[in-house]
């Protein structure tokens, strides 16, 4: 007997662009994207962390846990440490872009500065 559609589950398929927007939501945060960049090097405990980030622990947890849900990083127990590491090398790579693209911008803008200041002539 086949199954009643009407019983069937709503599965609503979520746009991709909507999907992106969270993802990069989900970078949105100064701590979070250092984090990222400091894991990007190589596998990191907590401890370790929080002296590079500057944060209180309370915070860097929060964070932290933010990026678990997120599927970016994972952690692992050695000991007492919690070890985190970043769950793909293309986070890595799109920090790099980012930085590549920011320079660009940054460089763009300086250019039209310096178009803007008055000349001798002006």
């Amino acid at each position: 007997m086949p199954a009643d559609p009407s019983r069937q589950p709503s599965v609503t398929a979520v746009p991709l662009y909507q999907v992106k927007a969270e993802f990069f939501k989900t970078l949105g945060h100064p701590v979070r994207i250092r984090v990222l960049e400091l894991l990007s090097q190589r596998e990191h405990a907590v401890a370790e962390l929080l002296a590079d980030v500057g944060v209180e622990a309370s915070n860097l947890s929060q964070q932290l846990a933010v990026l678990r849900r997120a599927g970016v990083v994972t952690s692992r127990r050695d000991g007492a440490a919690v070890i985190y590491r970043i769950t793909s090398p293309e986070v890595a790579e799109l920090l790099a872009v980012a930085r590549s693209i920011l320079t660009h911008v940054i460089t763009d803008r300086a250019e039209l500065l310096g178009d803007l200041r008055p000349g001798p002539a002006d």
